[in-house]
This record gives structure tokens, sequence and C-alpha cells, in this order.
């Protein structure tokens, strides 16, 4: 990925900066490696670097530097940079029950927003995929970990590409107007991405489950949540494990008596070695969480 990023300016106070026009995880490690450089510039009046898919955005004080300044210390920054072909990172392992009855019945309250009303979305997400039925769907989607790429919208939501070849990407639209309600911790999809929701809400992303691990709690109580109320961050690797609804209600308990924990591992992630291997290599990855 050799063409410079494009820039403008959003209001008096932002900086877009698009990296690629479409999401891959070469946009991603070159985004990063801009706003790592930018950050360590340390300038007066930069007070947020928010890295996203293929993008990124600065806000700024331009009483204290100005727009056209910033534009050109952030250039330099991008012409020097040099994108890390290796992340240390960490894989976690995300529990889920598919198929809950909270998104069903969500799903039944909003059908006149969908697609297809008369199918769930894991019925609709397996068709347009071209798979046989919804067990097939959900094993494609727990198959292989996905790299979180980004982190907002709302407070501790992370966005996530698959790390599958393009062709079996995962792909569903987003519903065709947005829902007013949304299950807190739904595993949701829209496009290519995945999502969790982390707090109850609004949303137009198709659901296929929920998952008994909170990922933003500003009161923090679980040992996993202490050093951030925001669990995820870009570079976390994903893998989903589906579970039964004995299991996801055994977790709900361990969760309100502050006892519930996740699998975390420390690992490293190779840009290049997913790109030789993009079927292997992330089965080498799954291997650190067994």
């Amino acid at each position: 990925m050799n063409h410079p990023i494009r820039y403008s300016f959003g209001a008096d106070e932002h900086l877009f900066a698009e990296v690629s026009e479409s999401m891959s995880l070469e946009a991603f490690f070159k985004g990063m490696a801009v706003t790592r450089a930018v950050e360590q510039l340390g300038l007066d009046g930069v007070l947020d670097v928010c890295l996203a898919n293929a993008s990124f955005q600065i806000r700024f004080d331009p009483d204290c530097i100005a727009p056209d300044t910033l534009l050109q210390a952030v250039q330099n920054a991008e012409a020097v940079a040099i994108a890390e072909r290796t992340l240390h990172t960490r894989i976690i392992e995300i529990p889920v029950l598919y198929n809950d009855p909270w998104t069903q019945e969500t799903r039944m309250r909003f059908g006149d927003r969908h697609q297809d009303p008369s199918v769930t979305d894991l019925q609709y997400a397996a068709r347009i995929n071209g798979l046989a039925d919804v067990d097939a769907f959900i094993a494609a989607h727990s198959g292989a970990p996905w790299f979180v790429s980004m982190v907002g919208f709302v407070a501790g939501l992370p966005f996530m590409f698959q790390m599958v070849e393009r062709e079996r990407q995962l792909q569903v639209p987003k519903y065709l107007r947005p829902r007013t309600d949304t299950p807190k911790l739904t595993i949701g999809h829209g496009g290519c991405f995945g999502c969790i929701y982390s707090v109850r809400g609004a949303g137009g992303y198709q659901m296929f489950g929920v998952t008994p691990a909170p990922i933003y709690d500003p009161e923090q109580k679980l040992a996993y949540l202490k050093d951030h109320m925001v669990f995820f961050r870009p570079g976390d690797i994903v893998q989903f494990k589906p579970i039964d609804r004995e299991t996801y209600d055994q977790a709900l308990a361990e969760v309100a008596a502050g006892r519930f924990d996740l699998r975390i591992r420390p690992t490293e992630f190779s840009l290049d070695k997913f790109m030789v291997d993009p079927v292997g290599y992330p089965r080498s990855l799954q291997e650190v969480l067994a």
C-alpha cells in the first residue's frame, strides 16, 4: 500500500485521514504506524488521536496549533513512519450463546425493518452466505479468529474483521432501518464487520447471539476490567466460543458475584505470515488458547 493518505478537515477541531477506501489489515497497520508516530511527536494542541479501520482522526485545539501546521506535521510523520509487520497483542476467548431468546425477541419486534421478516437473522445470514443452515453459519462465524480494528461508536464497542481469505468472509447487510433497541452484549454483524454491542441501545447490525462477558464497565468490578473500563483495544484478537444456555446462565451468576474472568493469552501477530497462509496461520493463533 504505497498511495498517500487523503486528508481533510472536519469543522475547526478535527483532521480526518483516509488511509484506504477499503478495509484491509495492510491499511490498519499503516494507520497504526502513522498514529503512533504522531503521538510520539507530543504536539501541543493535539487532544486525541483515534485509529479506525482504514482511517484515523485527530482532534486538536486550533488556538494552540494551526490546522496547516498540524497537517504538515502529520504528513511529515507519514513520510517517515514504517509500518511494523508484527504486533505484540493478546488473543481473547469470548463465549457466545448463539440463537438466544433475547435477540430473537428483539428481531420479532423490529421485523418490519429487516430484509426478510419471515426468518431469523441467523437463518438470513446463512442463506445469503451460501451455507447449509444456522449450524453451518455458527461454525463459520466461530471457526476463525477476529481482529479488532477499531473501538468506538459507543463506549467500548469493538469492530472486528475475521481473519480468513477474502472470498470466505461472512457478509450481511445492516437492517433496512435501524432498530431503536438491541440487547446489551449482542454479537452483531454488518457488511464484513462483526461487533459486540457493549451497552443496550439502538443498532442496525444483524444479531447472532449474546455473550455474558462485560466489555465496558465504569465501575470496573471484574479483574480483567481493573486497568480500564473499556476492555478492547485495536489489535486485539478475538476467538468466539459457542456455549449452551446452562453455561451462559452460570457465567452470568459469576459476573454478578464478581468472579467471572476471560481466557486471555499474550500472542504475536505477524501480518506477513497471515498474508502467506490465511488458513493455517489463524489456526496457530487459536492454539495459543488451547
